[in-house]
Parts: C-alpha cells; sequence; structure tokens
C-alpha cells in the first residue's frame, strides 16, 4: 500500500507524500518549496521530477515556476535524500546563539542584534549562517526568512519574517523607501560636513576567486545616502549613514571612493592602517546598523528598532578618547 503523508513533519522521503501547504509554503514557487524540503536532493533531479509530471498540485501538473497557495495539495514522488556529514548531531537540541541577541518578536516579526562576525546564510564556505541556525533552533517556526542582508562583518538590527504577509509587506516597504535604516560608521579622515548627500553609481562584479566586489562606475545602479557628522575624533571621525537605496557594500565602496575608508574594512579599506587599529584595540570593521524605524508590516504601528553600539566599538572609541586627552595633557 502507498503511504501518503499529510504533513512535511511527517514526510517519508520513500514514499509518495500528499503535503498541505500551509502558510511557510504559500506564495512560494514550487521549485523553492520543494528544495526546502528534499533537503540533499540536487536541485536538477528536482527539475527532473516536475518535467516529468510526477510532481503534481490539486492532481494537475505544474512547471516550476508555478506558485503554492495556502491549503494547496502537492504530491511529492517518492526521492532518495542524501545523508548531510556537516549535522552529525542533527538529532540533539541546538545550543542557543542568538537569544541574547533578540531586540524585538511577535507573531509576525523577529529582529536581531547581529553580532559582527556572522553571515546572515551560509555559503561560500560557510555551512551555517544566522538565518539556518535559527531554523535549527527553532525547528516547530512554520515560516521564517530573512527580509534584508547585513555583511558578515557588520553588526546591528537585522529582520527576520515569522509570516510571508510580513515579508511581503516589509519587501513592499523597503522598495518604496518607507523604512528609514540608521548605520554607525567610524572612517579615515577629518570629515567636516554636519550633512551630505552621497549620489553614486556603484558596479557589481566578481573576483575570479568567486568573491563579490563593487565599484563606482557609470553604468552602474545609482545609490544614496545621507551622512551626518556625529563626532571628530582626531585623524578619524564618527558618522551616521541614513540609506536611502541598500546596494550590495553601498557604504564602504562610497565612503571609500571619497577617500573615506571605514576603519577595519577588509575589502575596501586602508589594509595598512587596519593592521595597525588591531594593536589598537579594532579587530572588527567599524560599521553598525544602529537603528531602523518602520511600521510593523501587519499591524501598522510605529516601530523605532535600536541596536545598542558593541561593547568592542565602545572600549575603541574610549581608547581614542583616552590617547587624545593625552596628547592635549602633552601639549598644555
Amino acid at each position: 500500500m502507498t503511504n501518503l503523508s499529510k504533513t512535511s513533519k511527517q514526510f517519508n522521503p520513500g514514499a509518495v507524500n500528499l503535503l498541505t501547504i500551509d502558510e511557510g509554503g504559500d506564495g512560494q514557487r514550487v521549485d523553492n518549496y520543494l528544495a526546502k524540503i528534499l533537503k540533499g536532493v540536487p536541485k536538477s533531479h528536482i527539475y527532473r521530477i516536475l518535467r516529468s509530471g510526477e510532481v503534481r498540485v490539486n492532481s494537475k501538473r505544474v512547471d516550476a515556476s508555478s506558485k503554492l497557495a495556502l491549503g494547496d495539495q502537492i504530491r511529492v514522488p517518492p526521492v532518495r535524500m542524501m545523508q548531510s556529514n556537516t549535522e552529525p548531531n542533527s538529532h540533539l537540541p541546538v545550543a542557543s546563539k542568538f537569544e541574547d541577541a533578540v531586540l524585538f518578536e511577535d507573531e509576525a516579526l523577529l529582529v536581531l542584534n547581529k553580532p559582527a562576525g556572522f553571515a546572515v546564510h551560509g555559503g561560500s564556505g560557510i555551512s551555517r549562517g544566522v538565518i539556518e541556525q535559527l531554523r535549527l533552533e527553532r525547528p516547530h517556526a512554520k515560516f521564517l526568512e530573512l527580509v534584508h542582508r547585513l555583511d558578515r562583518d557588520t553588526s546591528g538590527v537585522l529582520l527576520l519574517a515569522k509570516k510571508r504577509a510580513a515579508l511581503v509587506a516589509l519587501h513592499d516597504a523597503i522598495r518604496n523607501n518607507q523604512t528609514d535604516k540608521r548605520y554607525l560608521v567610524m572612517v579615515h579622515g577629518q570629515w567636516k560636513d554636519q550633512k551630505r548627500k552621497v549620489k553614486l553609481p556603484l558596479h557589481k562584479y566578481v573576483l575570479p576567486s568567486g568573491e563579490r566586489r563593487v565599484s563606482v562606475q557609470d553604468d552602474g545602479q545609482d545609490s544614496e545616502t545621507n551622512f551626518f557628522l556625529r563626532k571628530p575624533m582626531g585623524e578619524f571621525t564618527l558618522l551616521e549613514a541614513q540609506l536611502v537605496t541598500g546596494r550590495t557594500h553601498q557604504l564602504r565602496v562610497q565612503l571609500a571612493h571619497l577617500g573615506f575608508p571605514i576603519l577595519g574594512d577588509d575589502k575596501y579599506g586602508d589594509f595598512e592602517l587596519n593592521k595597525a587599529l588591531q594593536k589598537r584595540g579594532l579587530k572588527r570593521m567599524f560599521l553598525h546598523s544602529a537603528e531602523t524605524a518602520l511600521r510593523h508590516p501587519l499591524s501598522g504601528e510605529k516601530l523605532k528598532l535600536i541596536a545598542p553600539l558593541p561593547k568592542e566599538l565602545e572600549r575603541f572609541i574610549e581608547v581614542l578618547q583616552s590617547q587624545k586627552a593625552s596628547k592635549d595633557d602633552k601639549a598644555v
């Protein structure tokens, strides 16, 4: 007798499965939904079973780009799952890495103060990013998706959606400039303007190693940032940056192009200066997503999400202030 499972929690890869689409799959493309539940199955095989008609939605053949809806029934044929060696103790409870970093959470939204050094998702040699870790920590979560990205070495406010409706609403808000994202950044150089609007065309390219890079180029995408002077600190300057657009590496490339590289930036910064700053206590990039203001994606309530400056960046500011005070005393 053919075994028919009704939900993804009872999924049996060795049998025919009939799965009912819940909120986690509502609105997803069929190929993306299958890739999520058929972990370890090559994408080429997923597309093969779609083309052959073995996958059916509501008893009808579908193509890879078809969208699923709440309550749909999807037929998944027997497949052979590869055993992963990267999670040998996957049956054991996963230790929490980010519970202490939660800034806000309700039924639709999860907001973290992401520490520096964590990629938001796996890839490029990283087996597990923030999103993969959270899904392991919260195995019963029906839906959990990144709303946006932060660079691995950037800390601060990171938004995740716990409902597809929230994800769609937040993406619309970002696209229509209805969010206010502010960063704290320290640069090399003496920035003079109290406020400065910067518009530059940014072009993405890939190095032979596979790493993504961005440069200022006439044929690039428009990027725009408002910079505010927060504090002169001798040869350095603390700035507040308000994103108008959200291009890849936007702040890092704009500031480097203007001759004000971000301290600790290992891609676009001053590498010799970075080495010297490590001896003065700065062992990471001084870029922090400090505040995001937006309306709640479901209720419309105004939210101001604030991530305090990490202790290691606060300590570096204290080091600079004490060194400046010492110089001033000697000058008297």
